[in-house]
C-alpha cells in the first residue's frame, strides 16, 4: 500500500536547512517535512513533488512520499525562527541509512551502481543544482543530497536514493511562464556529475538512459504537474511552461547529452 500519512502526531525537532525541514512523527511513522512558511517559500515544495514523482518515474529510488495537510492546531517551530503555516506540506517516511561521505569505497557498496549514471542523467534533465552543480558554478557540491539507504538491502549493501529537489527547473527564484524559454530548454551544462561517479558513466549506458528519457511522455509530466497543490502557489501559466520546460528538454538531451558528457569524444567519432 502506498505510505499515505495523514495525521501529524508529534513534532521531534528542526532541521537549520533552507527549506526549514521538519521531523516530525505522523501517524505512519517518522518523517521529514517541508511545509507553508519555509524562508524560500511555497514554490519549493511544488519543485520537491513534481522532482520526486519524475525521479520515481525515470527508475530512481527515492524515499517514500506524500502530501500531508498540516492543521492550525499543528505547532511546528523552523529553526531558524516562525513556524509551519496550515495547508498541504511535503513529507517523507524516514529511512534507516546516511548521506554519502564522499568515498568511492562506499559507491562501491550499492545494490544499484548503475543508478549513478541515472541520477547525473535525471539531475541534468531537471537543471538540479543542489546535488552537484556545474562547473563554474557558485553553488557548492551536496553530498548529503546523495543518500544510501540500509533498509531493503542484503548486508553490507546499501541503496542510493535520490533526496531532496528543492532547487531544481530554473535558476530563477520563482517557477514562472518564462520556464519554458529556449535558453532554459537548451541549458548545455552538466549537472549532479561527482568526480566519484565517473566509473559508471559508460557511454552505453548513458544512451540507454537517455532512450528512456525520450520514451517520458508529456502527459505524464502534466499529469504530476497538475498534482501541485494551489497553495503552492504555481499558477497555471508556469505549469505550463514547466510542462513544456521538461518535454522539449528531454527531447533535446536525448539528442546531444552525450556529447555535452565527452565532447572530445564525440568529435572523434564524428570524424572517423
Amino acid at each position: 500500500m502506498p505510505w499515505q500519512p495523514t495525521t501529524i502526531l508529534r513534532f521531534e525537532g528542526s532541521v537549520p536547512s533552507s527549506s526549514a525541514v521538519l521531523r516530525v512523527v505522523t501517524d505512519q511513522g517518522k518523517g521529514y517535512l517541508k511545509a507553508l512558511g519555509n524562508p524560500e517559500g511555497p514554490q519549493i515544495l511544488a519543485r520537491e513533488w513534481v522532482g520526486t514523482n519524475l525521479a520515481q518515474r525515470f527508475g530512481l529510488s527515492t524515499f517514500e512520499f506524500a502530501i500531508l495537510e498540516v492543521t492550525e492546531t499543528d505547532e511546528l517551530p523552523f529553526a531558524k525562527g516562525g513556524q509551519a503555516l496550515p495547508g498541504p506540506a511535503f513529507v517523507t517516511r524516514a529511512e534507516s541509512g546516511a548521506a554519502w561521505g564522499g568515498k568511492e569505497a562506499e559507491l562501491r557498496k550499492l545494490a544499484n551502481p548503475h543508478d549513478l549514471g541515472r541520477l547525473v542523467v535525471f539531475d541534468t534533465w531537471i537543471r538540479n543544482r543542489d546535488r552537484h552543480p556545474p562547473p563554474g558554478s557558485q553553488w557548492q557540491p551536496a553530498r548529503r543530497n546523495v543518500f544510501l539507504s540500509s533498509e531493503g538491502v542484503a548486508e553490507e549493501q546499501v541503496r542510493l536514493k535520490a533526496m531532496d529537489h528543492t532547487h531544481c527547473f530554473t535558476w530563477a527564484t520563482s517557477l514562472t511562464q518564462r520556464l519554458s524559454d529556449i535558453d532554459e530548454v537548451q541549458d548545455e551544462r552538466v549537472y549532479g556529475r561527482f568526480p566519484e561517479f565517473e566509473p559508471w558513466l559508460d557511454r552505453a549506458r548513458v544512451r540507454e538512459l537517455l532512450k528512456e528519457l525520450r520514451g517520458i511522455k508529456r502527459d505524464e509530466i502534466m499529469q504530476v504537474v497538475q498534482g501541485v497543490p494551489a497553495a503552492w502557489d504555481v499558477n497555471q501559466a508556469a505549469r505550463e511552461a514547466l510542462v513544456n520546460l521538461l518535454s522539449q528538454r528531454a527531447g533535446w538531451l536525448a539528442d546531444r547529452l552525450p556529447g555535452l558528457f565527452w565532447p572530445q569524444q564525440e568529435l572523434n567519432l564524428e570524424s572517423v
